[in-house]
């Protein structure tokens, strides 16, 4: 049957989406399912302003080019559309393009496909968005959960390499994962996940960062109501959803978004701007208006359909700067002279300004790793609007630290406590995430110093210090048991580490780290404010220990953390405390259950001697490589 003349989009659609003001545009584009003159079948609609001619192929017309033709609009919008009776979900199809430009004619999977074939194989498929949520009560109070004064734990995943079925030689399925993955994030006590990219992409190992169906959800472990099931699954177990989003760059292959209708239409047509060296792909044009309603609407998509409960943004940074891994002469300064890219702020803004006020309680955190600055404050205070900012300096400088043999550490404490100098200028979240675990980089674990006790000593003492430093936490699967070879994106995590008692007992440390970090005002309350957080001794380079106070907003809630950075037995340690009476232990990493050595300290008086500026003190025994939170009481 022939295509029948039909339309989604009124003029008023049409206005927002030349205007790059359209930001449901999945609503419109792609393909629907409808019924039209009491025929059943699928309606079409694609933007492809240079094209002749736009033909829907498939497997339902022998992927024959002519059968199916879609219309052109009238109006200069580029778009082509039609309803063809009989197509029905599961269906499998392209748009075959002939461009004005050249005779080549391509054949494109859908840039608003739901549903993608399982790759190597590349064509779009007829689906719905049918999943019955059962998540409305995380979704009501989903605020009280993912605000900024709130404990924000999040646990990084790669799905296909979590876990595998050995015995089948596969990944684990969404329906699976929600069973397995969702018990295990809250064994552990995260307070998030956050998922390395999911939507669709061809090359397994870009890890998901190139990507194809930015609407669909990756076919390689299931369907989108699995994946749907696997969000919802999350949030009965009152655990938030981020997705990791990558609107920084795309891949050129024959089938994506790259040269879509014989032209540059999506990326920008200026090498210097749409091209990236680095991982040698495509750069979204962002002052194009269509490309930002295109990009804005995955993004209100992700957060719409799938419940998602934050975007963690890519590759910001390579977004901002327009000579980002360019040499000289490789990039054209603004029309300020700068090295800003104008087109992205504007376009990131726009993007905070749109999620943020159509969904409570959502976040969206910026991985940049430069000095931008108000990245992580409100579009109208001049900032570029994000919830959160990774905090690559501390990583850099605190991983840098930790690999030193202790003996040379005294010279390099201000490595350690620099991060407190900018700590409340955004809003940050500390991350060791899959960046510092590939590419001879070795495992977190493998870069601490010192014979098998001290190697997990230093890494219980670096996540210890992680979680009571202010800012919210990033950590990548296999660290938080002590994952001893590099990550591998085509093996499973080595879950028999678990069976010794060394890398079990980092497991424990870090669930109960959640715990203390959920159950304790002092450690999330004034997480992002200065008011937070006060040294009592960051000096002591010495001896190499430091000691802080970090505050909530009840004083009586507040915390003393003592760390002992070299293996050193510390005894009758001195430091200053603010106020009288008696401090009580509520962690110690040093515990037995971790695999340290059992030192205990509990209830120590406070005497009125002052010390590091202090009107009181306390004496402490600190064991070596270790750290000790208190309460005043």
């Amino acid at each position: 049957m022939k295509t029948i003349p039909y339309s989604l989009f009124t003029d008023f659609d049409i206005n927002l989406f030349k205007a790059g003001k359209h930001f449901r545009l999945y609503e419109k584009f792609g393909a629907h399912l409808a019924e039209v003159d009491g025929q059943g079948g699928t309606y079409f609609a694609v933007w492809a302003p240079s094209a002749k001619a736009v033909s829907v192929v498939g497997d339902f017309n022998y992927w024959t080019e002519g059968e199916h033709d879609l219309n052109v609009r009238w109006d200069g919008s580029g778009i082509w559309e039609g309803f063809i009776p009989g197509i029905d979900k599961g269906s499998k199809y392209k748009y075959k393009i002939h461009s004005h430009n050249s005779d080549i004619k391509t054949e494109k999977a859908d840039p608003f496909a739901f549903y993608c074939e399982t790759p190597p194989n590349t064509a779009s498929v007829v689906w719905d968005l049918q999943h019955n949520w059962q998540d409305e009560n995380w979704m009501q109070n989903r605020k009280d959960f993912n605000g900024l004064d709130k404990p924000y734990s999040v646990y990084e995943v790669h799905l296909g390499s979590w876990r595998k079925k050995i015995e089948e030689n596969r990944s684990l399925t969404y329906a699976e994962l929600a069973q397995e993955l969702v018990n295990y994030v809250k064994e552990t006590g995260f307070t998030h996940v956050e998922l390395m990219p999911i939507m669709e992409y061809p090359y397994e190992p870009s890890w998901g960062y190139q990507l194809v169906g930015y609407f669909a959800p990756t076919s390689r472990f299931g369907r989108p109501e699995d994946f749907m099931a696997l969000v919802d699954a999350f949030h009965q177990a009152g655990i938030g959803v981020i997705l990791d989003w990558v609107p920084s760059h795309f891949p050129s292959d024959e089938h994506g978004l790259g040269f879509f209708d014989g032209t540059h239409l999506y990326e920008h047509p200026d090498i210097r701007k749409g091209y990236h060296p680095d991982w040698k792909s495509l750069i979204f044009n962002y002052g194009r208006n269509e490309v930002r309603s295109f990009l804005i609407s995955n993004a209100v998509f992700w957060l719409q359909h799938y419940h998602i409960d934050g975007l963690r943004v890519d590759a910001v940074a390579s977004m901002l700067y327009l000579d980002y891994s360019r040499k000289e002469g490789e990039w054209e300064p603004n029309i300020f002279g700068g090295r800003e890219n104008l087109d992205t702020i504007s376009f990131l803004k726009e993007l905070n300004v749109e999620v943020y006020g159509s969904f409570e309680g959502i976040q969206t955190i910026a991985e940049e790793s430069t000095s931008f600055p108000m990245v992580s404050r409100p579009v109208f205070s001049g900032g570029l609007g994000f919830g959160m900012k990774w905090m690559m300096g501390w990583m850099n400088d605190t991983l840098e630290y930790f690999k030193k043999e202790p003996i040379y550490r005294k010279h390099h404490q201000n490595d350690l406590t620099f991060s407190l100098n900018y700590a409340f200028s955004e809003n940050f979240m500390l991350p060791l995430s899959h960046d510092e675990v590939v590419y001879g980089k070795q495992s977190i674990l493998n870069r601490m110093p010192g014979d098998e006790w001290q190697k997990f000593a230093n890494l219980r003492l670096l996540y210890s210090f992680m979680f009571t430093h202010p800012g919210t936490k990033l950590l990548f699967m296999g660290d938080e048991f002590g994952q001893s070879a590099e990550w591998n994106f085509q093996q499973s995590l080595d879950w028999h580490l678990l069976e010794y008692d060394f890398h079990k007992g980092i497991k424990n440390l870090i669930t109960d780290l959640n715990s203390l970090y959920k159950n304790q005002p002092a450690l999330f309350e004034k997480q992002f404010s200065g008011e937070g957080f006060e040294w009592i001794n960051y000096s002591d380079s010495e001896n190499s220990v430091i000691s802080y106070i970090r505050k909530g907003n009840n004083a009586e809630e507040n915390l003393v953390i003592v760390c002992n950075l070299t293996p050193v037995y510390r005894e009758n340690y001195r430091i200053g405390i603010p106020s009288s009476g008696k401090l009580e232990s509520v962690f110690n990493s040093d515990d037995l259950k971790y695999g340290g050595s059992g030192l205990e300290q509990n209830n120590l008086q406070i005497d009125e001697i002052p010390w590091d500026g202090k009107r009181f003190s306390t004496v402490l025994n600190l064991a070596g490589l270790g750290v000790l939170v208190f309460r005043i009481k």
